[in-house]
């Protein structure tokens, strides 16, 4: 069983660890907001590496039903990524009338924090093909007892959030180095990468 725990943890790192827009989700909200914010986000998203792998636990087809829609929600995903980048260009605009305190935050919440990045990982297609991949490892797993395949899908919950955990506390300390005015320049950055990287996910999904 620690074999299976820890296979689940590498592969929980494996997939969380890519720089992709929910890294730079996690890393902006954590500059903008602090720890807890950049955790909320980073926990959304290893919950639903979780759920992904608790459905191939439990026996659905992720190479079926998830791999047929894949279009569709990777549309949906380059969509909120593009809104999600168009609120951070919003918030530096912001900056020159509103006070920096109040012109950081992306007109979310806890629990927006955490739904946002699990929408956004559910719907990502690398991370269906990814678990995809986990049938055949799940199988092999199975046959070290009944509880072997969800020991590892929680070793990957375990896995990718422990990576959310360095990644915003790493962020966290650069916090507290950074200016007002590159946190500004932050907010332009990110949401340009945002909406330019949503925009080209969702027109892939329409291109086919």
């Amino acid at each position: 069983m620690i074999e299976v725990f820890l296979k689940g943890l590498g592969v929980g790192v494996a997939v969380a660890a890519p720089v992709g827009p929910i890294g730079l989700l996690c890393i902006r909200r954590t500059l903008a907001r602090g720890w807890a914010a950049g955790v909320r986000s980073g926990l959304g998203a290893a919950v639903a590496d979780a759920t992904y792998g608790m459905m191939v636990a439990a026996g659905f087809a992720a190479t079926g039903l998830l791999v047929r829609h894949a279009r569709e929600m990777q549309f949906a995903g380059g969509v909120l990524i593009a809104l999600l980048g168009t609120f951070a260009l919003r918030s530096y605009l912001a900056h020159s009338t509103r006070k920096p305190a109040e012109a950081r935050g992306w007109g979310q919440g806890g629990l927006a924090d955490f739904l946002s990045t699990y929408v956004l990982t559910i719907s990502n297609p690398m991370t269906i093909l990814a678990f995809a991949g986990l049938v055949a490892g799940l199988g092999a797993a199975s046959q070290g007892g009944g509880q072997a395949a969800y020991v590892l899908v929680a070793g990957v919950f375990l896995g990718s959030a422990l990576w959310w955990l360095i990644l915003s506390s790493a962020a966290t300390i650069l916090r507290s180095r950074l200016t007002d005015k590159t946190t500004r320049w932050l907010d332009l950055a990110s949401g340009l990468v945002l909406l330019v990287w949503g925009a080209w996910i969702a027109l892939g999904a329409v291109s086919g």
